[in-house]
């Protein structure tokens, strides 16, 4: 029998590796908030140079001051929340949408090889024309309400997430298809054991690529034809002349891009911690 003083020393160690590591990632965490503050800082310094340097009009460069002054001004009254709201919609229900039908479709093309040749010349096709051009379609088709630009966002976060899917699935080893044939694992044994966790790593890096476009997706289709959403404040502000507008719009965008890419990220970090390099990062 191992004496008592034995686990209370193992429990003291464990317990002594915990707060290391949180001490490392709190560490890491404040390292990358540094780094980023000084290159946002290095960003803004030159940006204010160059408007005081060549003395361009506001409606052509405006400075970060009169930029922070409307958005300060757009947030007040409401603006900025109720079409930020409309675009985060948009792309939360696009991407869903997206992403559900390309898992689904790449799962059945990763199996079927046949259905992958029938196919592909369409996929390919539809990827070939850029959404630019078949937004304007869809406004006409579908009306210049929502379901249009979530149809754009959808069909935006499609194709990444989609070849993830089919690559994924492909990459997992024949050696433990074999061990999982020769312990008799059943279809849905199969799916859950082995083909989710070996092909999730190269799904969710669609699944980053497809966050980020989803933002794109629904821009574009405000920016064809809509009465709200932040391509809609984008073109009121481009129509008045009210570049700092506009400019408020487009960081808008880009906040909610990086907190989508986050959130995916962390989602990843939670589902993906048995990787061995996450561990020691």
């Amino acid at each position: 029998m191992i004496p008592a003083p034995y686990f209370k020393t193992g429990a003291f160690l464990m317990k002594t590796d915990r707060k290391k590591e949180r001490s490392f990632q709190t560490t890491g965490l404040l390292s990358r908030l540094t780094y980023l503050m000084v290159s946002l800082a290095i960003g803004l310094l030159i940006w204010q140079v160059a408007t005081s340097l060549f003395g361009l009009p506001t409606f052509i460069l405006p400075g970060p001051g009169l930029v922070w002054r409307r958005f300060l001004q757009s947030l007040v009254s409401g603006q900025l929340q109720r079409h930020t709201l409309t675009t985060l919609f948009e792309v939360l229900a696009g991407l869903f949408i997206g992403g559900f039908a390309a898992t689904s479709l790449g799962y059945l093309l990763a199996k079927s090889a046949s259905l992958e040749k029938l196919l592909s010349p369409y996929l390919i096709a539809s990827q070939s024309l850029p959404v630019v051009a078949i937004a304007p379609l869809l406004v006409i088709w579908f009306g210049p309400g929502l379901f249009s630009k979530i149809l754009v966002c959808s069909l935006t976060v499609f194709f990444p997430i989609l070849i993830n899917t089919v690559v994924g699935l492909r990459e997992v080893p024949q050696d433990l298809r074999d061990l999982m044939r020769t312990l008799k694992a059943s279809s849905p044994q199969n799916f859950w054991k082995l083909e989710v966790p070996a092909a999730l790593p190269i799904y969710l890096g669609g699944l980053r690529v497809g966050a980020t476009l989803s933002v794109i997706g629904a821009v574009v289709g405000e920016l064809v034809g809509s009465d709200r959403g932040l391509g809609f404040l984008i073109n009121v502000g481009r129509g008045q002349y009210d570049t700092a507008l506009v400019f408020v719009a487009i960081f808008t965008l880009v906040v909610l891009a990086m907190v989508l890419y986050g959130l995916v990220l962390l989602i990843e970090k939670q589902l993906l911690s048995w990787q061995s390099w996450r561990q020691e990062a």
